[in-house]
């Protein structure tokens, strides 16, 4: 039992200006992550602005380039038909050779399939090395089953009702084209995300470095009053005037004070992390803590735990995660209400939760995006720290994982802490 001096009720009460200074820094830091968002949109609104862009351009080449191809072809085709119906001179041999030598510079795929339905001329068609005669004609008879379904045919008329056509399909360099867009896109997303990765662990390390900064500053800043408590103790202790229980309470608080310098200074560093009977750690800290907040919370734990079971933990900033979760709690629940703690080991996931629910006012779900972001808080008071401090500490150092399972308007909210349990031999 921790005794409770009834004539030593200290009261605490934040500065006017302390108040002004941690409502500042928390719109700061609600600012910097409603900024960070918007430039994420405007960014992929960018990225899809230039990817529209560039497949409506792209998709106009190639209509451009498909229409260049079946004039030429539609050339071939006229030529053809001269060839079967008119007398052949010196220089149509040489109209003829310059566009056929067209099809061929485009690489447009062209079979000519005459009367009886017999294909006996193709262009830019290949075939492997070596092909026999009839791999050939396998190959051609595939080819023009592709190109009736590709294009429609030109008709090259042969007189004397007689018909031919002309089959052909996109030439390599268009349905390269045709697939570019895709492919840019691909590189431009990736380049994008890339970039974004780059941009995010820079943003990240950067709080990283603000983070250890302001907590060991805050370590430093509490070291010297802190010595300057001890010494008033053991003034308090000297002079028989001054009640013992005081002077006892003091020292409790300032023993109080010291873990929590040590926690700031543990920000930044490599915690040790150690075998820990975790229930045991949970359950101490929940009696401990209860006798510190409002008489009218009520605090119960469920342990479905094995005894035996552990956890690699920081035991000073596990119970920072815990204290943070739990004033929380008080504070949604407007100092009066339940808290329950149930800690569990789900079959056959190598897992230990521990969930941690109030009857509080609960939260909405726009607010169970943000109740991490630092700054952000329903409070008029505070920081707005404490949530992305208890999640930093559990999935940074932890390995683990802090988020909000369930919240309903009216009922309350339930947070839940993984960790990796150690195997029970």
């Amino acid at each position: 039992m921790i005794s409770k001096a009834p004539k030593f009720k200290p009261r605490f009460r934040l500065h006017p200006v302390a108040i002004l200074n941690s409502q500042r820094l928390r719109r700061s830091l609600a600012d910097t992550y409603d900024q960070k968002s918007f430039y994420k949109y405007i960014i992929g609104l960018i990225l899809l602005l230039l990817s529209i862009g560039s497949l409506y351009y792209t998709d106009k080449l190639v209509e451009e380039l498909e229409q260049r191809e079946e004039r030429e072809v539609q050339l071939y085709a006229e030529a053809l038909r001269y060839v079967f119906n008119s007398p052949l001179d010196e220089n149509f041999n040489v109209v003829f050779s310059v566009i056929q030598d067209a099809v061929n510079f485009y690489k447009i795929p062209t079979i000519y399939v005459n009367e009886n339905n017999l294909a006996n001329q193709y262009i830019n068609i290949n075939f492997p090395k070596k092909s026999s005669l009839h791999e050939k004609e396998r190959i051609i008879q595939e080819k023009l089953s592709d190109m009736k379904l590709e294009h429609v045919p030109i008709p090259v008329e042969l007189g004397k009702n007689r018909t031919g056509y002309i089959y052909y399909s996109n030439s390599f360099l268009l349905t390269q084209l045709r697939y570019y867009p895709f492919l840019q896109l691909s590189v431009m997303l990736f380049i994008g995300y890339l970039a974004y990765l780059a941009f995010s662990s820079e943003r990240k390390a950067e709080q990283n470095r603000v983070w250890v900064g302001l907590a060991k500053e805050t370590a430093h800043q509490l070291g010297t009053p802190l010595s300057s408590l001890m010494a008033w103790v053991e003034y308090f202790r000297s002079d028989p005037a001054i009640d013992p229980s005081i002077a006892e309470e003091i020292e409790k608080d300032v023993i109080r004070l010291e873990m929590i310098t040590t926690r700031f200074s543990n920000i930044g560093s490599v915690p040790t992390l150690k075998e820990e009977p975790v229930s045991e750690i949970v359950t101490n800290f929940i009696d401990y803590l209860e006798k510190r907040v409002s008489s009218k919370v009520k605090f119960s734990v469920y342990n479905q735990l094995a005894k035996e079971q552990t956890v690699l933990l920081n035991k000073n900033l596990f119970e920072w995660v815990i204290e943070n979760i739990c004033k929380n709690a008080v504070d949604a629940m407007s100092g009066i209400g339940e808290i329950h703690v149930t800690l569990q080991a789900p079959p056959l996931m190598k897992e230990v939760w521990i969930d941690i629910r109030d009857t509080g006012k609960g939260m909405s779900k726009a607010n169970m995006n943000k109740i991490f972001n630092p700054g952000f808080s329903t409070k008029k008071r505070g920081w707005g720290l404490g949530l992305t401090l208890a999640k930093r500490i559990i999935e940074n150092y932890h390995s683990g994982k802090l988020y909000v399972k369930s919240s309903e308007i009216g009922k309350g909210t339930t947070f839940r802490i993984s960790l990796r349990a150690t195997i029970i031999e």
